[in-house]
This record gives structure tokens, sequence and C-alpha cells, in this order.
């Protein structure tokens, strides 16, 4: 951390000193959670390379991937969509609540990256209706600091949403991705470089990035990886 957010750090904590969000405990490490809590976070370390799908052991293809690949290159999910993280992600995601946001981006920031970095970074879109609905776009809200710590440029008018679809909740794969066929289209076809990274909040079965994948892939995106903060587990794991 460079000493202009030291002290910006420091200063909050005298003025409005950090608490967590999840017990109300005294905040740690200038975010508004505390050391029990973050040591609680479900860490995604063991997973599949491809996917990030949460596994018992890591390995360059789950069982999913062997069978039928996204067609995304790779995947990075530092966390598992699982108790506390989730707790802080719906109240970000549906409570507009944009303390968990910062706690979420700030985690996120935290985590070791991939080696191989993208020229550019493109959150997945919402619809204009759901913007209007929700106040905030999250994947743009995680995007954004995530690029400036990184130094990488990021887009957020590059992909749009074109056709408002139901919410996902509820809905299975296959018919998640039926939901979203044709959903999302390019603002800007040209000057795309030969990699990029869509970046979401949570994966669960994938059929969102899969969408936004094909139309990159479509327009001449040599590479697409794919990074989310958590990834969902498989039903009964």
């Amino acid at each position: 951390m460079d000493a202009p957010r030291r002290w910006l750090s420091a200063w909050h904590g005298w003025l409005l000193p950090w608490r967590c969000l999840l017990c109300g405990d005294a905040g740690a490490a200038g975010m508004d959670l505390c050391r029990d809590c973050a040591a609680e976070l479900p860490r995604n370390t063991s997973c599949c390379a491809h996917c990030a799908l949460p596994l018992a052991i890591a390995a360059p293809q789950c069982g999913g991937c062997l069978r039928k690949p996204p067609p995304w290159d790779a995947a990075w999910a530092p966390f598992r969509y699982a108790w506390p993280l989730d707790r802080l992600e719906t109240r970000f995601k549906f409570n507009r609540d944009l303390a968990a946001g910062r706690v979420l981006a700030t985690l996120w920031q935290r985590e070791r990256c991939p080696a191989s970095l993208p020229p550019l970074i493109v959150p997945v879109p919402l619809h204009r209706r759901r913007l209007r609905e929700r106040g905030y776009n999250q994947a743009l809200e995680l995007a954004r600091p995530l690029a400036r710590a990184l130094g990488i440029p990021y887009r957020h008018d590059l992909l749009r949403r074109i056709r408002h679809t139901e919410a996902q909740t509820g809905l299975d794969a296959v018919q998640r991705r039926r939901n979203l066929r044709t959903a999302f289209a390019l603002n800007h076809a040209a000057s795309l470089p030969a990699h990029i990274v869509l970046l979401d909040d949570v994966c669960t079965t994938g059929a969102t990035l899969e969408a936004c994948t094909h139309v990159l892939k479509r327009a001449g995106v040599m590479r697409v990886d794919v990074w989310t903060l958590a990834r969902a587990p498989m039903p009964g794991r």
C-alpha cells in the first residue's frame, strides 16, 4: 500500500472506526471485516484450472470440462461461494450494501493474481432495466478497483446486454444457457486485443460467462479468461 493510501486508511480508522459487517466486532487490516471472520473466508485453493470448480484435489480439468469444456481458456476464482463470503455477496448484490462491495473488492485485490495478465478487463454487463433496478453493476464495481490495482485498463462499454432475461436464480444449467441465448452483443467491434479477461462476481453454472465468451471469440478475440470473485461448488458438495 502506498503512503497516501496508508494515510487515508489511518484517517478513516480514526474518524470512522472499521466495523466487521458480519459480526459487529472491530474491523482489521483496513477493512470492515474482523480477523476471525476473515479467517473463515472459504478460499478456492483446490480447483479445476479450466473452470475454477472447487475440487477435493486440484486438477487441470474437472469431469465436466473433460466431457464438455467451456469456451473460455482459463479461469481464476480466489474464493468459493460459501459462508461467510456468500453473505457479503448477497448484501452487495441484492441489498445495495456498497460497504460489503468495498470489502469484497479489497479482498480480491489482496489475492495472488494469475501470472498471465491480460491487456484488458471487461466486466459482464447488466441490462439497462436491471441496472435501473439495482442502481449499479456489481461486476463493474469489483472490476474498477482490481484493474486499478493491477494497472490494467478496463472497458465497461465493450459488451452490452441487449435482451432482458428472467433472473438466473432457480434455473438449472440448461435453462440458464437457453435464457441467455442472444442476450449479449458487442458495442465496439474494432481494436479488440487478442487476450481479454471477462470479470463477474460469482460463477455458478458459467452460462453468463459462456454467452459473453462466444460473443468475444466470434469477434476475433483469441484468448478469453474468466475471473470471478467466487465459484459456486456443484450441488451436494
